[in-house]
């Protein structure tokens, strides 16, 4: 089956920054573009929300208990403090998003006792794997911004650790189970991304990156240098130049892969038989808006 998405733009619609505004670029809409360009027009062209799922909710909702966890002085960071934390956390997060709620009562499998135990059980994990009454992180929820070449990458860090001789490690909160081989580079990507950012923002490659998986208790370490940082600064400006080309032609072509299993727009995708929307109008320029392809939240990266 040959699948075509292309489009062919106006001259007006070309590709560019929008005025006064320079080309930004975060990890997830990197990836997204990786992954499937189709993906990636879906979400920052088209701008088609994602379904809260109870997966990425209980997600968000780990990673903000973790968060303020160290807002306890350390002998007080224990499991059942971080447990306790769990309902009003949870609380704050739905007075944000009220359709948190709605989701959660729509759930047939589960209460919201047993959504509240689940997300306690990766808590526990995570004192398996770190402890907290030892840690003092230097940043949390940390913003990260820096410019290559009139491209800004920015993002988010779950963590971030600084050693009395400065050193850092960056960690990341994963609530799912550690990737395969063949997912581990994409893991990592994210990951270089902030460390490339932290590099040129402070001077100091990042000593250790590290990824917490919650959901098979695994910790993934990894110790980027100089060679490392470069080559993640080459693909990334690549990701772009790749971006900004297909804003130009319009081709948004899906990549299919096991990913699809778990894609929200799957039904949309010719490649799976659905039809995409109409492509907007100004599609060439909604491609490369520096507040969607540089968006951040810190429960998306």
């Amino acid at each position: 089956m040959s699948i075509d998405t292309r489009t062919t733009l106006l001259a007006a619609d070309a590709p560019g920054p929008l005025p006064g505004r320079s080309a930004a670029l975060s990890p997830s809409r990197a990836s997204d573009f990786m992954q499937c360009p189709l993906l990636y027009r879906f979400r920052v062209i088209d701008r088609l929300p994602s379904p809260p799922s109870p997966a990425a909710a209980r997600g968000t909702l780990v990673h903000s208990v973790l968060e303020r966890l160290f807002d306890l002085p350390a002998a007080e960071r224990t499991p059942d403090a971080a447990a306790a934390l769990v309902g009003p956390q949870w609380q704050e997060l739905v007075d944000t998003d009220p359709e948190l709620a709605a989701m959660l009562e729509a759930d047939e499998d589960r209460t919201q006792e047993s959504w509240f135990a689940e997300a306690v059980t990766l808590i526990n994990t995570w004192f398996v794997l770190e402890d907290p009454t030892r840690l003092e992180p230097a940043e949390r929820e940390l913003y990260v911004e820096a410019e290559f070449d009139g491209l800004t990458l920015r993002g988010y860090v779950d963590r971030l650790d600084v050693a009395p001789n400065g050193a850092l490690r960056v960690v990341d909160y994963k609530t799912g189970r550690s990737p395969s081989e063949h997912f581990e580079a994409k893991a990592l990507f994210q990951m270089k991304f902030y460390a490339l950012v932290l590099w040129r923002l402070r001077g100091v490659i990042p000593q250790m990156l590290q990824l917490v998986y919650l959901g098979n208790s695994e910790l993934m370490r990894y110790s980027p240098d100089e060679a490392d940082l470069l080559a993640t600064e080459r693909k990334v400006k690549a990701l772009w130049t790749a971006i900004e080309r297909a804003a130009t032609t319009g081709d948004w072509r899906p990549r299919t892969s096991r990913l699809c299993d778990w894609c929200d727009y799957k039904d949309l995708c010719p490649a799976w038989g659905g039809t995409p929307p109409p492509l907007p109008l100004d599609a060439g320029r909604l491609a490369v808006d520096p507040s969607v392809t540089g968006g951040v939240d810190p429960a998306d990266d």
